[in-house]
């Protein structure tokens, strides 16, 4: 499905609607449709998924933004919000930027005096796994509609590997599940991005392998 986006506003209510929109239906039909982390499924039923979307043009102000979200999520109960997904539409186009930003991320939390208490994982539009080619359909491991940086707890986290004690496993799995599914399988899911990601056009950063932007 394809919108025209000329007349919305990068920062506007609607954009942010649809970026949000976006990620659930990622979420509902990749993460826990193809069961990629078996975790997710109890906080979205939950509710306890908190979605923020960035207006962040540069990677400054998306590291403002990181930190509002980290100190929100620390101060607040894991009943009420367990895990954060900030996305970033406006920036962080290219994965290779993005990948650079993540030690800065992690930086920050250690600055904070987080460490051992939060972190952060990402997905990215064009994530790449070293040693693939872009299209590989195991990088979808790893890709979400828009850049995301997902704020963890870490006795969430520790949680979760006491219930699946070899989750380790869950990767070689996911590889497994992918290479059969394929990338028209994958394309077939409709999870990509309706909003530009980055500020690009036609010709400006590239939706995920086998996705319809």
């Amino acid at each position: 499905m394809t919108l025209d986006f000329s007349g919305v506003n990068a920062g506007s209510p609607e954009s942010h609607d649809i970026v949000v929109q976006d990620t659930v239906r990622w979420l509902e039909r990749a993460v826990i449709g193809l069961n990629l982390c078996p975790f997710a499924k109890g906080v979205h039923v939950k509710g306890q998924i908190h979605y923020v979307v960035s207006e962040a043009t540069d990677g400054r102000e998306l590291l403002a933004d990181l930190q509002r979200e980290l100190e929100a999520l620390a101060e607040i109960s894991p009943e009420k919000r367990d895990t954060t997904l900030l996305m970033a539409p406006g920036c962080m186009a290219d994965f290779l930027d993005f990948n650079d930003f993540l030690a800065v991320a992690d930086d920050l939390v250690d600055a904070m005096d987080l460490g051992g208490i939060l972190q952060v994982a990402s997905f990215h539009p064009q994530f790449q796994f070293e040693g693939t080619e872009a299209d590989d359909v195991t990088n979808c491991t790893n890709l979400g509609p828009y850049p995301t940086l997902h704020l963890l707890r870490e006795d969430s986290i520790d949680r979760a590997v006491e219930v699946f004690p070899e989750a380790e496993a869950i990767f070689e799995r996911n590889i497994e599940v992918l290479e059969e599914l394929g990338n028209e399988g994958w394309a077939a899911l409709d999870v990509g991005p309706r909003c530009p990601v980055g500020g690009a056009g036609p010709g400006g950063a590239q939706p995920a392998p086998g996705t319809q932007a």
